[in-house]
């Protein structure tokens, strides 16, 4: 009953953290269980009351500071200086830029949504198809929730109690790898669709000079995020914290872009974006406390162990899981619903690293952004850069495909996980 009346809520449209605690409700009047709603509050409560989830709202900041204090326009004139001369040039500057804004935004649709608006018309003056722009800026903001700082990473690792710096670790050669596999496939498509951009003039040398240098108090920000972790001088949170402040610090006094106005609203939009986050995160805590207390992960452990007694082949198997899910759900979401299910089986019954298991679930349910019919990537894509949905759907399926190919690859071979840990 608990499982049609989530599908059925999900189907008319209410938002995912409702339809959470619906069902859980749902559960309590058919089991008959009251004890369970007076421990509701608690649960709830105590799913936000982890340090490490003060992460989420200083990255959310961070990327607002950057896109407001002109962060990103900067990178963006970087990467043109750079790679201006090859040809197809605006394809690789939109993967480069997205590979820089990935190490400091960590949020995939904050990231499509700047890029989309800020590529795709370009890209189009240079002779690209509208919807092939849109769908490789749209597959670029995969690296997003890949290359640290990653907020699913985050909320991963809160939820399996598993160290988010490892994480973060865990997913830099994965994140590469997806990169380079994004770069192959332009490589190989962009000759055959003739998007040949003729090299663009060089500047003198002092405004080369002038754009490099500027950029590079931007690329100060994942320097001190990536480094400062692996080196132990900072926590996760406390990174986020401190490339805040060199945002702030950029915006306001360097760039001089972010003007003091303007912070007021740019914190109305990162504590909104905040609280639909934590929210969403406190209300599957509960559902998936009361997938445990039915025990469901136990019942489809059974179910798995029968099918297969290979870790690798478990790993597969809930890699074909997430992506039926991540079609239907949120990737947030079903983080949280999914690991408390599945960890227990992978480290106990299988053996798998938690660091491998984690980064293979969060890769698969961010193909999700990009798939129908949830796709909030594509909504946003196709919203911001005015493209139509079917025209978009055809010319990403490419990229979602060498995507989901990439997360293979690192659920085979874990070393690309643990090798920098």
């Amino acid at each position: 009953m608990t499982g049609v009346a989530f599908t059925a809520l999900l189907m008319v449209g209410m938002p995912v953290a409702f339809v959470l605690l619906a069902s859980a409700f749902v559960f309590i009047l058919v089991t008959g269980n009251w004890r369970v709603l007076d421990a509701m509050p608690q649960i709830l409560f105590s799913g936000l009351e982890v340090f490490d989830l003060l992460a989420i709202p200083l990255f959310i900041l961070l990327g607002e500071l950057m896109n407001s204090g002109g962060v990103t326009q900067r990178l963006i004139a970087a990467a043109k200086l750079l790679l201006g001369k090859l040809p197809h040039a605006l394809a690789y500057i939109c993967l480069v830029t997205n590979l820089m804004l990935a190490s400091i935004m960590g949020s995939a649709t904050a990231q499509i949504a700047v890029m989309s608006r800020v590529m795709v018309p370009e890209m189009e003056r240079d002779g690209y198809s509208r919807g092939f722009a849109t769908a490789l800026t749209a597959a670029a903001g995969m690296l997003g929730p890949v290359i640290p700082p990653s907020m699913i990473f985050i909320i991963y690792g809160v939820v399996a109690q598993v160290s988010v710096a490892e994480m973060f670790m865990g997913g830099i050669l994965p994140g590469l790898l997806l990169f380079a596999s994004l770069v192959a496939l332009i490589t190989l498509r962009a000759p055959k669709r003739e998007l040949i951009v003729a090299p663009a003039d060089a500047p003198p040398p002092t405004a080369v000079l002038a754009i490099l240098l500027s950029a590079a108090a931007g690329l100060s920000i994942p320097v001190v995020i990536v480094l400062g972790i692996s080196f132990g001088v900072v926590t996760p949170t406390e990174s986020a914290a401190l490339a805040t402040g060199i945002a702030l610090i950029l915006g306001l006094g360097v760039y001089r872009e972010l003007k003091l106005a303007e912070i007021s609203e740019v914190l109305s939009r990162t504590a909104l974006n905040a609280a639909l986050v934590l929210f969403l995160i406190a209300t599957a805590k509960v559902f998936g406390w009361l997938l445990t207390y039915a025990q469901i992960p136990q019942a489809l452990a059974a179910v798995l162990q029968g099918l297969t007694t290979d870790p690798t082949m478990f790993l597969l198997l809930v890699f074909a899981f997430g992506i039926a899910v991540g079609a239907i759900l949120d990737g947030i979401a079903a983080l949280i619903i999914m690991v408390p299910i599945l960890l227990p089986l992978a480290t106990g019954v299988y053996g798998i690293d938690p660091v491998h298991f984690g980064v293979v679930v969060c890769m698969t349910l961010t193909i999700g952004l990009l798939t129908p019919p949830v796709g909030t990537g594509l909504y946003i894509a196709s919203a911001v850069a005015d493209v139509k949905l079917l025209v978009l759907v055809r010319e990403i399926a490419p990229f979602v495909a060498v995507t989901m190919g990439v997360v293979v690859l690192v659920a085979i071979f874990p070393s690309l996980v643990t090798a920098l840990r």
